[in-house]
């Protein structure tokens, strides 16, 4: 039937053994043993409702999972809330700290802001409360914990200044989502803001509040295009999909001559980030540095790939931030490839100088192209 592989809902129960949820689960044994599944796609949502039943991290080798840990801190740093930065860098790039230490790769960790529980990516930036009284329940459904804001107003709002902002948001959240190391998971419907009017648990709807509308405005159109293009910009660059961890470490080039940095990050003064502003709860602005001449994979030839080196500058703080920019391995200048404070042209390319100013919760990506050989 060319099914590529399998999604586990509340996964965590099939692998509890009597009451408590085990690595060594015969559920597991099985999977693995069996000739047809053991080479399929195998997803877990890594938690149930049960005691000890929050697993994510913790599902054995051949299992992606939905990383439930990378949608709560994404929420947060951008929402921005204090002590997120640290937490924020490890999702960034493919939370090695939940799923290096067994083996498994960046692409075990599928990334998600939203999914088809909780609020729409929309009602994320709209609501600060659930809104489920036409479920019938008193509003008692659904989760309270959804670390939402709602921009100043709950609800849709004529005010330009809030819907910029939630428009920015949205942009901020896609963009997150789609550069990070892992799988990008989008909900259907976020990348034409789609809303159920505050509802978190719409499972009992089949109307307005679940169904598509397809009659985009203007602005809704804008970000199904900002989306296509993210989409295709990632799949374009195998850096900003690596199938191996980042060794944080530096590397020695084949020749011996030099020594790299396979990734770095920087504070907005240039320097590089220590463990003081790691552990600061106010810092909420960092520029991560993507070595795209340490991919440490080969094609089909067997010759190493290599890919533009990337510098992305994240500002979740109310203000603009002037950023000084590393110099570039290739020895030009860095390039702008995406700006989500710009709502009509994200995607305008323009040479960069030594000093950037990125504005309040927004991100900027550069490349530096000339580092392609």
């Amino acid at each position: 039937m060319h099914v590529d592989g399998f999604r586990f809902d509340l996964a965590a129960t099939l692998a509890r053994e009597l009451h408590d949820v085990s690595r060594l689960s015969s559920f597991f044994d099985t999977i693995h043993q069996d000739p047809t599944l053991a080479d399929v796609k195998l997803i877990a949502e890594p938690w149930d409702v049960g005691d000890g039943g929050y697993q994510v991290g913790q599902f054995p080798v051949l299992w992606a999972e939905w990383n439930g840990i990378y949608r709560d801190t994404i929420r947060r740093f951008w929402k921005g809330d204090e002590g997120q930065l640290s937490d924020f860098a490890n999702r960034l790039t493919g939370s090695s700290d939940l799923y290096q230490f067994d083996g498994r790769k960046p692409y075990a960790s599928i990334n998600f802001v939203t999914a088809h529980d909780g609020f729409t990516l929309c009602d994320l930036v709209s609501y600060n409360e659930k809104h489920n009284d036409a479920n019938h329940d008193d509003n008692k459904d659904g989760t309270n914990d959804n670390d939402s804001w709602n921009m100043g107003f709950e609800g849709p709002t004529d005010d330009p200044e809030i819907n910029n902002l939630r428009e920015r948001q949205i942009r901020n959240f896609l963009a997150t989502l789609i550069l990070s190391q892992g799988v990008p998971m989008i909900a259907g419907g976020d990348e034409v803001a789609r809303s159920q009017r505050g509802n978190n648990n719409c499972y009992c709807q089949d109307n307005e509040l679940t169904w598509f509308d397809w009659d985009l405005d203007d602005s809704r159109k804008r970000l199904g295009d900002f989306t296509s293009q993210l989409i295709h910009l990632r799949l374009s660059h195998p850096n900003l999909h690596r199938r191996k961890f980042f060794q944080d470490r530096e590397i020695r080039s084949k020749s011996g001559s030099t020594i790299v940095q396979d990734i770095a990050w920087y504070n907005p003064d240039g320097n590089q980030v220590g463990d003081d502003v790691w552990n600061a709860g106010w810092s909420r602005s960092i520029a991560l540095f993507l070595n795209g001449q340490t991919l440490q994979v080969t094609n089909e030839e067997g010759h190493p790939v290599t890919d533009d080196s990337f510098l992305l500058l994240v500002n979740a703080s109310h203000e603009g931030v002037e950023f000084t920019l590393p110099p570039p391995l290739g020895g030009s200048r860095w390039s702008q490839v995406v700006d989500t404070e710009n709502t009509d042209s994200p995607f305008v390319k323009m040479v960069m100088g030594e000093k950037v100013i990125v504005g309040g919760r927004s991100l900027k990506l550069l490349s530096d192209e000339a580092t392609q050989s």
